[in-house]
């Protein structure tokens, strides 16, 4: 066997085809096997085959890695890591499973443990190893660790400065801790190292967007297709944005694609999807984001190579023209704008936003968006009408 199998670089990993006898005379026969079924997310299959060997050679600590990512990735968490502990009492050094068990105990919540595996493998002196430290930084990425990761993205570009994966990932690391001019400088570098990176092309777009660069954001936008779009928002501003500084409508030839895909993406959740999106956002503290309410204002509830949402109570304060200031999140500012606002007739907080950023456009010709409640904010602060404060 040349080297170790890399179970988790399922789209990067190409095996060399050769003839393997129904024997699987050897337990590398069975990882590898193993591995192209793994490549292709045939998990069950790749359990039950791995199973069989480990029947066979039931010290061979590759395969009880491969079992510990099979699981992995059919979310059987305790297995994982039961699959992991047994590679490790046969290769305690073994990277593989110590980025397995690593990336499970974070699934468990023992971030502290995960720490040490994933330390102890830069001790081994995997510094220089690509495709294991985008693991870790993606796994620790997921799970909230922002910081950490970033310091295993670093690692990576020291090793391989010409990596453009690693320079997304900065970048996504850089926005995550709140660092967004830094996040653009590495997005865009990561997109002059390889230009058909949608992810990190689409995320440069939001973070333009969020900017209230929006000449930027459309620009990024622009160079996607619709199909390379898996998440709601970033269609939403792309519309809008065309529909606002192109005047014209939804149903212009421009945007038919683009309306189409975001209507295949918005379509009414199967009961099972609607059940894990009630999980997904439900708070530590119990408490419910409605969704409805968060794809209104754009919020993501997935992301990128598995990032986690942002923030959603962070507090901002606002001074009209007038001296008025206002408190809240933003979806709270917008609400005690519209109720103070007496020459507003009625209607929703969408028709309300829609209304003033037209009249916003017609008066000042800045653009305002009216597809969340921050852009919105945002957009009437780039036009004059209030200053944010903090």
């Amino acid at each position: 066997m040349p080297s170790r199998l890399r179970w988790y670089s399922v789209a990067t990993y190409h095996l060399e085809e050769r003839r393997i006898s129904d024997a699987f005379p050897s337990s590398d026969d069975y990882a590898e096997r193993a591995h192209s079924l793994y490549s292709q997310a045939r998990y069950d299959e790749a359990l039950r085959l791995l199973r069989e060997g480990l029947a066979v050679f039931p010290t061979s600590a590759e395969l009880h890695v491969g079992l510990g990512y099979a699981r992995l990735a059919r979310e059987e968490y305790a297995w994982a890591r039961f699959s992991f502990h047994e590679a490790l009492s046969l290769e305690p050094n073994n990277e593989d499973a110590l980025a397995g068990m690593g990336e499970v105990l974070m699934k468990l919540g023992r971030q502290q443990d995960a720490f040490e595996c994933f330390d102890t493998i830069l001790a081994l002196g995997f510094r220089e190893d690509h495709d294991l430290l985008l693991q870790v930084g993606r796994a620790l990425f997921r799970e909230g660790a922002f910081a950490k990761a970033r310091d295993f993205f670093e690692l990576i570009l020291l090793a391989h400065p010409d990596s453009g994966e690693g320079a997304a990932c900065m970048g996504y690391a850089a926005h995550r801790l709140g660092m967004e001019d830094v996040a653009v400088r590495w997005l865009r570098r990561a997109l002059q190292m390889e230009p058909n990176d949608v992810e990190a092309r689409i995320y440069l777009g939001n973070v333009l967007y969020d900017f209230g660069d929006y000449d930027g954001a459309l620009t990024e936008f622009d160079r996607t297709n619709p199909e390379d779009h898996f998440e709601e928002l970033a269609l939403w501003r792309y519309i809008e944005l065309k529909k606002s500084m192109y005047r014209i409508g939804p149903r212009d030839v421009a945007l038919r694609t683009w309306v189409r895909r975001l209507e295949e993406l918005a379509r009414p959740q199967t009961p099972d999807e609607a059940m894990l999106s009630r999980i997904e956002l439900t708070l530590p503290n119990g408490e419910f984001l409605d969704p409805n309410q968060l794809d209104f204002f754009g919020a993501q509830r997935s992301d990128l190579k598995g990032m986690k949402q942002r923030r959603f109570r962070e507090v901002h304060t606002v001074l009209l023209s007038d001296g008025t200031s206002y408190r809240g999140t933003w979806e709270q500012i917008v609400l005690q704008i519209l109720r103070d606002d007496d020459e507003w007739p009625g209607g929703s907080v969408a028709q309300y936003m829609a209304d003033r950023a037209r009249r916003s456009h017609s008066e000042t010709g800045v653009v305002v968006p009216a597809t969340d409640a921050e852009s919105f904010i945002r957009g009437i602060a780039a036009a004059g009408k209030l200053r944010i404060t903090t």
